[in-house]
């Protein structure tokens, strides 16, 4: 849907120039140009949860096929489930979390070409969820969801890759969703669903650094003290306020001075200073923002809208939105931009026994210019490598 009518949303007492963004697209911005063919191929690795399937996919010229489909798990039988996925930067691994398992989830780190195990898998804690890598590869950040029991805090798992062993296992918050590394390497960002909050974990201490609320008139620093919440809140005869953000993911702007957190539950996105760690701006969004990316040239953040099985793109200059438009499917997902900047992979989970999908969209044209099926519940997402088309 790109909507030609200019509509802002203004809330909070914070000046209206900080909260105000524009949700529509100016007029120059409507008539983008028709999308033209790639002239690269470009491969991602998708997971299929519910099928416990990677796929390897292909777009290029001639469209997207899946080019290899990887069985996953170490137990037929048993439903281990994909989850999080990160390649390194010399394109030589896979990492990879399964967020089930007997008794917990585990971590993998597959070699990639011939798609094999570069050692066996470790557990950590409850679901293994969200993960990134550093720079170097060396160390792999994963969240443990804690999917299962009750509401507790859970952590941040560590892994040193070259060995698979678990360095470190720090406590941040309930539910903890999303991680992601800021460019220089010096911190790593999750976000706690169920405690709206958002933690800066420092990459070399493996600490706690900062945290910030984000719920509804309680926004800004809070202490970075053991978990930063009340613990006995999460005991028996106590219940948890509810969340009004329920943050699902944080991702570092392409220069690492801003921070852009996806409010699942409240339908925007809030931009932080990463220096000052003050809310700047705050983008309205279809229902309810799952998933980031932003173009590695600054330009766009792409969300996907789980809730509302769509797509939006915002232009990060303006705070426009240049597009929300419906995925292929419902129940959107994952999304990982290419380094060329102009195309968006996004992975959508189905219903059911229905197939996901990975679509593309081409963020110059503004339009989705392939989809592929893959394994059911399609959703952690992760851009391998790029090359000159095949003739």
């Amino acid at each position: 849907m790109r909507s030609t009518a200019v509509r802002k949303r203004c809330r909070g007492s914070l000046p209206a120039a900080l909260l105000c963004v524009l949700a529509v697209p100016p007029l120059a911005a409507q008539g983008s140009p028709r999308p033209v063919p790639p002239t690269s191929d470009y491969w991602v690795y998708v997971g299929a949860e519910s099928a416990d399937l990677l796929h390897r996919i292909r777009f290029g010229p001639g469209g997207a096929v899946v080019e290899r489909t990887i069985p996953v798990g170490q137990s037929a039988a048993e439903l281990e489930g994909p989850h999080g996925l990160q390649i390194s930067r010399d394109g030589q691994y896979l990492h990879l979390t399964t967020g089930h398992g007997s008794p917990d989830g585990k971590y993998w780190k597959i070699a990639l070409g011939p798609d094999t195990l570069a050692g066996p898998g470790i557990f950590l804690g409850n679901f293994p969820a969200s993960l990134d890598v550093t720079g170097d590869g060396l160390y792999a950040f994963i969240v443990n969801f804690n999917l299962h029991g009750r509401m507790a805090p859970s952590s941040v798992s560590v892994v040193y890759t070259p060995t698979n062993t678990e360095v470190a296992r720090t406590e941040t918050c309930t539910m903890p969703h999303g991680s992601r590394l800021s460019p220089d390497g010096l911190a790593q960002y999750s976000t706690c669903m169920m405690d709206d909050q958002l933690v800066e974990l420092d990459a070399r201490s493996f600490e706690v650094a900062r945290r910030f609320g984000l719920g509804r008139g309680k926004e800004g620093p809070i202490a970075a003290a053991g978990a930063g919440m009340d613990h006995a809140s999460h005991g028996a005869g106590h219940t948890m306020p509810a969340p009004t953000c329920s943050p699902t993911w944080a991702q570092p702007s392409a220069d690492g001075a801003r921070i852009y957190v996806a409010c699942n539950k409240a339908d925007q996105i809030v931009e932080l200073d990463r220096a000052r760690w003050t809310i700047t701006r705050r983008f309205a969004t279809g229902r309810g923002p799952y998933n980031l990316a932003v173009t590695p040239d600054g330009r766009l953040l792409v969300a996907t809208l789980k809730q509302g099985g769509a797509v939006q793109v915002f232009d990060l200059a303006s705070g426009a939105s240049l597009l929300q438009e419906k995925s292929s499917t419902t129940i959107s997902h994952g999304v990982v931009v290419t380094p060329d900047s102009r195309y968006a992979f996004v992975s959508s989970e189905g219903v059911g026994a229905a197939p996901g999908k990975v679509d593309v969209w081409d963020l110059t044209a503004l339009a989705r210019v392939a989809s592929v099926e893959v394994g059911q519940q399609a959703g952690g997402i992760a851009f391998w490598k790029m090359a000159a088309a095949r003739p």
